[in-house]
């Protein structure tokens, strides 16, 4: 007969497991409708600034737990863009724990600034950082970057889907990164068209 230690371990290891297929089933559920055009994005004009709280009040205990910081730095002016507040959430919310799992040290910082076109927002952190031949393809279905990825949890579909919900909004990502000196991530939402004056 197994000792308790043991059956708590074997436990442990269904939990989470079974955690990692919910999570894997749930991204393929969300992706398959937004690809079918079961789910569609309704974008509006909305604030910035509350996109940026949300998402960083819910992924804030994570990161403390991890012994990282997540800082968010407080946009200047009320920025304003066109989006749909749900999903741009999922997308950010994707990037900020991409930048929590591959971040051993350091911390995570989330910005945002208004160009003329386009607001963007930056998730920059002090982590492993991606080689150049490997950013092209970090967008793509399924692909996990770097030889750090078998021991960090996740299905590589975040920023697949991130991605996805961006260009769905008129928007689109760009990725910054070297080895060893962190990435950033940044999402351009398309910024709110000022009247033109008579």
């Amino acid at each position: 007969m197994e000792e308790p230690s043991q059956q708590k371990e074997y436990l442990v290891a269904i939990s989470s497991q079974a955690e990692k297929l919910r999570f894997l089933i749930d991204s393929l559920v969300k992706l398959s409708r937004l690809e079918n055009g079961i789910l569609v994005l309704s974008p509006s004009e909305g604030e910035i600034a509350p996109l940026l709280e949300e998402v960083c009040t819910q992924l804030r205990p994570k990161a403390e737990a991890s012994g990282l910081e997540l800082n968010l730095v407080s946009p200047e002016g009320n920025l304003r863009a066109v989006f749909d507040m749900k999903w741009t959430a999922e997308a950010l919310h994707n990037l900020v724990d991409n930048a929590i799992k591959y971040t051993p040290s350091g911390s995570v910082t989330v910005s945002a600034r208004a160009y003329e076109l386009f607001i963007r927002i930056d998730v920059k952190d002090t982590g492993i950082g991606i080689p150049e031949e490997e950013q092209a393809q970090v967008f793509s279905r399924f692909y996990r970057a770097g030889e750090h990825s078998s021991d960090t949890p996740g299905v590589g579909l975040g920023l697949f889907l991130a991605r996805k919900i961006l260009s769905l909004e008129g928007g689109y990502i760009r990725l910054s990164s070297k080895p060893g000196q962190g990435s950033v991530f940044s999402m351009f939402l398309p910024a709110t068209k000022t009247p033109q004056r008579p």
